[in-house]
């Protein structure tokens, strides 16, 4: 690849497996959920992209309008087969990013949780691969790190949602928002007082491009400290939606986190980073979203079904 003169590389690795964005941009994982709304920032912002995806969870029309423009590239391509983009950063002095997760921490036993908290995790729990996953990949760059001197940046994402979400990729608000919108039951599993917090997808991009900007190199938390219980949550989606659906209690899920929010005290500090979108002009945005998207499949003859958590014994009661 032809270099400009002083432009530097950054490389976004956005997914633990299978996609990419850089810096020049070149992302991993760019036509998904959370690297084609970066891809969009950067390409606005004026530079280079090149987008790497093997379309598993990830979608060509997230990204197609910028197929054609100058500046961006997007390469077909399973990670399984590696970039080694470790390789390119140290070879042309990039910066890497790894995108991990609040899974990092578990089922945690400190509330909220801040970057210095080593985790509460089930090894071999149901959630234990990707959990482990992830530590393990902070683990792997930053060793790659002190052994190459290339710079790494870590972001630990709490739950995130918006437009490009997959409509039956699990999550809970894809679940919600789905089987309201289709007038089924929105199935939430234990109690519903287990707790979340959520953040709109604009607000996680602008902090992944300000940690990928800054000098800190240790984890840093990006998520929106505003808790919600996830029965609230429900109820929440169920009005915005003006659904008449049923709440539907199922077994709770093993290893289901009781309570989750982030510490942003770091991000705010050092980043001068905090979510600005109310979460209820997310969701509305999101609802429109996921209306839009049936109407799409509809006419293309498949209609999604919420994916089912694992969970353990016991029977349904309804709620309404």
């Amino acid at each position: 690849m032809e270099m400009k003169p002083n432009l530097k590389i950054n490389s976004f690795l956005l997914t633990s497996a299978y996609t990419i964005i850089l810096f020049l941009p070149h992302i991993t994982g760019g036509a998904g959920f959370v690297g084609s709304h970066l891809t969009d920032k950067l390409m606005m912002d004026g530079h280079e992209v090149t987008v790497v995806d093997n379309f598993f969870t990830g979608r060509k029309r997230n990204v197609e309008h910028w197929i054609g423009h100058e500046n961006f590239e997007l390469i077909n391509h399973d990670v399984v087969e590696p970039l080694y983009i470790e390789g390119l950063a140290k070879r042309v002095g990039a910066r890497l990013l790894l995108a991990s997760t609040s899974e990092v921490y578990g089922d945690p036993e400190v509330h909220p949780q801040n970057e210095e908290y080593w985790g509460h995790v089930n090894p071999i729990g149901p959630r234990a691969c990707y959990d482990e996953g992830k530590r393990v990949a902070e683990t792997m760059c930053y060793a790659y790190m002190k052994q190459e001197g290339v710079e790494v940046r870590v972001a630990r994402i709490f739950n995130t949602f918006g437009s490009r979400m997959h409509m039956n990729d699990g999550r809970v608000v894809s679940n919600f928002i789905l089987q309201a919108l289709q007038g089924e039951p929105l199935t939430v599993y234990g109690s519903g007082s287990q707790t979340r917090a959520f953040q709109y997808v604009s607000d996680l991009v602008n902090g992944l491009v300000s940690l990928m900007n800054s000098n800190i190199s240790s984890p840093v938390n990006l998520g929106n400290p505003e808790e919600h219980t996830i029965l609230e949550f429900a109820e929440l989606i169920r009005s915005l939606v003006v659904s008449h659906s049923q709440i539907q209690f199922l077994p709770e899920a093993q290893d289901d986190p009781r309570r989750r929010r982030p510490d942003i005290r770091k991000a705010k500090m050092m980043l001068g980073w905090e979510p600005v979108v109310p979460l209820e002009e997310g969701l509305n945005k999101t609802i429109q979203y996921f209306s839009r998207e049936l109407e799409h499949q509809a006419n293309n003859q498949y209609i999604p079904k919420p994916k089912a958590a694992r969970q353990k014994k016991g029977r349904p009661r309804q709620h309404n």
